[in-house]
């Protein structure tokens, strides 16, 4: 009996010591957790803030880079200097599409599954069209997506740019959001329903 009494006590001294190991693994098993959090929020600060100092340095740049005159066309030999020039719409950070308003028209099937397009760029004035004087020429896949509203009599829908190829032929009557990857190209079309034209 002595020896039962015994080992019940050893056993429940062992079990106290083992607790007593136990609750010190687990506060450094939390302390630790919490340094590597802290240390990767000073990670991703740091990292945010580099890649937001390159961005500035990259704008920076492209803002003071020399801009090179185009060549005259044999259309239009001697271009207007005073008008403005076109520059694609880069997306913000964290955006993927940058958009660019504008007139869509003269456009022309020039064959190879391509579409060529003016562009007379517009600014939204409190729901109004005012045309900047930047006009520039595109030339588009024929697949490209056009979201469309007014273009096709007030039902809105998704067209693909060789399926309304014909109502954008006239001259500059369809305004459209134009929108642009972080390469510069245009990856759709939708018209700019919201905005008062003419």
């Amino acid at each position: 009996m002595a020896d039962g009494t015994s080992l019940d006590e050893r056993l429940a001294g062992l079990a106290t010591d083992g607790r007593q190991g136990a609750a010190p693994m687990a506060a450094e098993l939390i302390r630790a957790r919490g340094d590597r959090r802290r240390r990767r929020k000073r990670a991703a600060r740091a990292s945010g803030g580099v890649l937001l100092a390159a961005a500035v340095v990259v704008g920076g740049l492209s803002l003071l880079r020399p801009a090179s005159e185009p060549a005259p066309t044999a259309a239009d030999p001697s271009p207007s200097v005073s008008a403005p020039r076109f520059v694609a719409p880069t997306p913000a950070p964290g955006e993927e599409y940058a958009s660019e308003l504008g007139y869509v028209y003269d456009a022309v099937d020039v064959g190879g599954g391509r579409v060529r397009v003016t562009v007379q760029q517009l600014r939204d004035e409190k729901g109004r069209a005012v045309p900047t004087g930047v006009v520039h020429d595109l030339t588009l896949p024929a697949v490209t997506p056009v979201e469309v509203e007014r273009l096709a009599g007030g039902e809105p829908g998704d067209k693909r740019l060789e399926d309304v190829v014909g109502r954008l032929r006239a001259g500059p009557q369809w305004a459209f959001a134009l929108d642009y990857d972080g390469e510069g190209r245009v990856q759709s079309l939708r018209e700019a329903h919201w905005l008062t034209v003419g």
